[in-house]
């Protein structure tokens, strides 16, 4: 399945329905006078979170929801049928703006949790509703309200605890597969993961925490290099970053100077989660006897002048991954929570190659048969 996480749509709520105009005129009912019903409001439009969800790519091929208009009043007193709200289902971790005004609605990160987008129209008054001592046969009525229209803009962002950040073939995804019951694929040649994947580490019983897997980053990503920075939204809402780096690249490049490239790349794209809790891990021991990869390990952390935690471990054989997953659960309760998302990100035109199907969509002829 193609991974989707930026999409853009349009919801509109039902107008409510009019009022009735209506007397009572029986045979043998000495008293009539005015009955007309109120109209029904007009269904609303909510956005769900589902948790067996993981990408926005229904929204590819549906971008116009409309809720459904209340029914008119009627004689007798009788209220029009409300219409029937439209609900729409996203992934947990989805971030819904208002595209008019780049303003940030909601933040869905529970399953089942719901966000209003569109309320529906209130539904007129019916003659009824103007009789008085001095006006008994009121001939007014209240016409429906109108619903609200909005694009939206939606971005997913994976909820995890913990990401792993690196160059491509670093390991991030073997590393992955070896702690988690995730599947990314691996292979015995170079190549890079094209979307991001979530595994769950369980230490014990009800003891678990959630890891991401993105893309890997080479130097100027920040400027739209490979795939760009446009993954690393996914990392904003994890708590602790895990660099991974290769001890021995195959482009026999200094792992020193790709860490210190992959700090620049990240700082470029987001001061803050620049200074997000980082930890280094060195992958690739098993390349090496164990005492020589034991100094080649010290040897980078000498160059970087590395004063956090630092790990080495081969994720291939798993050698080291038992270590660093349970100094993981015990460092993240010490852990101080992501940031909440403030504001609207720029989106390049790659992000939604398709926006062009709904842009100037005006549903002024789609509702005239409900305002009637």
């Amino acid at each position: 399945m193609k991974f989707i996480d930026e999409v853009r749509i349009h919801v509109a709520s039902g107008n409510g329905g009019h009022g009735s105009v209506s007397f009572r005129r029986e045979k043998f009912i000495p008293f009539g006078g005015p009955d007309g019903g109120d109209g029904g409001r007009g269904g609303s439009v909510y956005l769900v979170a589902q948790e067996n969800l993981n990408t926005l790519i229904d929204f590819r091929y549906q971008r116009r929801y409309r809720a459904e208009s209340g029914h008119g009043g009627a004689g007798r007193q009788m209220t029009g049928r409300a219409g029937h709200d439209q609900r729409i289902t996203v992934p947990v971790g989805t971030l819904v703006y208002d595209d008019g005004i780049h303003e940030l609605l909601g933040d869905l990160r529970t399953h089942g949790e719901q966000l209003l987008v569109a309320q529906g129209g209130r539904g007129g008054h019916g003659n009824m509703a103007y009789k008085s001592s001095t006006n008994r046969a009121p001939r007014q009525f209240e016409k429906g309200g109108a619903g609200e229209e909005r694009h939206l803009r939606l971005e997913l962002r994976l909820l995890a605890d913990v990401g792993l950040l690196g160059l491509p073939n670093a390991g991030k995804s073997t590393l992955i597969r070896a702690v988690s019951a995730a599947r990314p694929k691996v292979a015995d040649y170079p190549f890079t993961t094209l979307y991001p994947h979530l595994g769950v580490v369980r230490i014990a019983a009800h003891e678990s925490f959630v890891l991401a897997d993105i893309p890997g980053l080479i130097p100027g990503a920040s400027e739209g290099a490979g795939l760009g920075t446009r993954f690393l939204k996914h990392l904003s809402r994890t708590r602790l970053l895990l660099h991974l780096v290769d001890m021995a690249p195959a482009d026999a490049s200094d792992p020193a100077a790709n860490v210190r490239a992959l700090e620049t790349e990240l700082a470029s794209y987001s001061p803050v989660l620049a200074e997000r809790p980082r930890w280094l891990v060195v992958n690739k021991a098993d390349l090496f006897p164990i005492a020589e990869a034991e100094t080649r390990f010290q040897q980078i952390c000498r160059q970087l002048a590395w004063e956090g935690p630092a790990f080495l471990l081969s994720a291939a054989g798993g050698a080291g991954c038992d270590a660093l997953i349970h100094a993981i659960w015990h460092a993240l309760p010490d852990l101080p929570p992501a940031p909440e998302p403030t504001q609207l990100e720029n989106w390049g035109d790659d992000a939604d190659e398709d926006s062009s199907d709904w842009h100037g969509d005006d549903l002024t002829t789609d509702w005239e048969e409900d305002t009637t």
